[in-house]
């Protein structure tokens, strides 16, 4: 019932994104789906095309220092990912000969490739059969299939069950995909365009009038003044500069010299920036 409506909406309004692409490699949908995470497209696919021009491959990016893939993640925000695609990278190269596996488990095994990444590049890039649940599947099969207007805070066992009902046995990863895609762009959080929707004939969540969130209220994410935002702009001179900078340096970007001692020492602490002798600092090398 959701499977025909679905896959034909998306055939006449998926964005073209080059990970979608017929050419685009294992690496390609790898650093795409980690870019991704709490980051809009219009803000990855600038920093999506440097990359893959700079690092085509994951033995390109490994030969590099991390502290290279800190400083070309740019404003994406969440810089551990940029290090934990760079471990990924020397991990699929020392350990699987420079290709990204197909295997589901290999993909878990890999540094900071969690269930959802992993099953998103097994069925992405190789077309295997996986329940692939980012926010906005998730949201999308709450509202279709349970009547409720957001998902739990995090997955649970029953909403695994339910996706893993839903797939197709033939063309599990356009399925999946699909289903992304109307959560990204008709079935949103905050402005569901239900009039729009290829399912909204049979969406639980609509027949039921569209009855409210039971859970906690929820907030969104304040960055202004934040130790958050204290840190890019510490990181923002590190990556600025090419080689290691004065303290002075870093002072002058943010006023309160405690809360700006709390984030510096959070970099070092999260493998972000690198205390040297001589008192200055630099992006990290290993």
């Amino acid at each position: 019932m959701l499977h025909g409506p679905v896959l034909s909406w998306y055939e006449d309004n998926a964005r073209d994104l080059p990970w979608r692409a017929a050419d685009a490699t294992p690496w390609g949908v790898l650093v795409s789906e980690i870019m991704l995470q709490q980051t809009p497209v219009v803000r990855v696919l600038p920093v999506w095309h440097d990359w893959m021009a700079r690092w085509p491959t994951p033995k390109d990016l490994a030969a590099e220092q991390p502290g290279e893939a800190v400083r070309h993640w740019g404003r994406l925000g969440y810089p551990r990912r940029a290090l934990r695609l760079h471990a990924c990278a020397r991990a699929i190269t020392d350990e699987h000969g420079g290709e990204v596996p197909a295997d589901h488990a290999t993909l878990l095994s890999l540094p900071g490739i969690g269930e959802y990444t992993a099953a998103a590049v097994a069925s992405f890039a190789y077309g295997g059969r996986h329940a692939v649940l980012d926010t906005n599947v998730r949201r999308v099969f709450a509202r279709a299939v349970r009547a409720e207007e957001y998902p739990p805070t995090a997955t649970s066992a029953a909403e695994r069950r339910l996706a893993e009902s839903l797939l197709p046995e033939l063309g599990a990863a356009r399925w999946g995909v699909a289903v992304m895609e109307l959560g990204a762009l008709v079935c949103t959080a905050r402005a569901p365009r239900c009039a729009d929707c290829p399912i909204a004939q049979v969406c639980a969540w609509r027949l039921a009038g569209k009855p409210p969130h039971a859970g906690p209220a929820r907030k969104g994410q304040t960055y202004a003044g934040t130790d958050r935002q204290c840190r890019g702009r510490l990181l923002a001179v590190l990556r600025a500069a090419h080689g290691p900078v004065p303290k002075e340096a870093l002072d002058v970007v943010w006023d309160d010299a405690v809360q700006r001692e709390r984030a510096l020492d959070g970099l070092i602490a999260d493998g972000l920036a690198e205390a040297l002798d001589d008192g200055t600092y630099r992006l990290p090398h290993a």
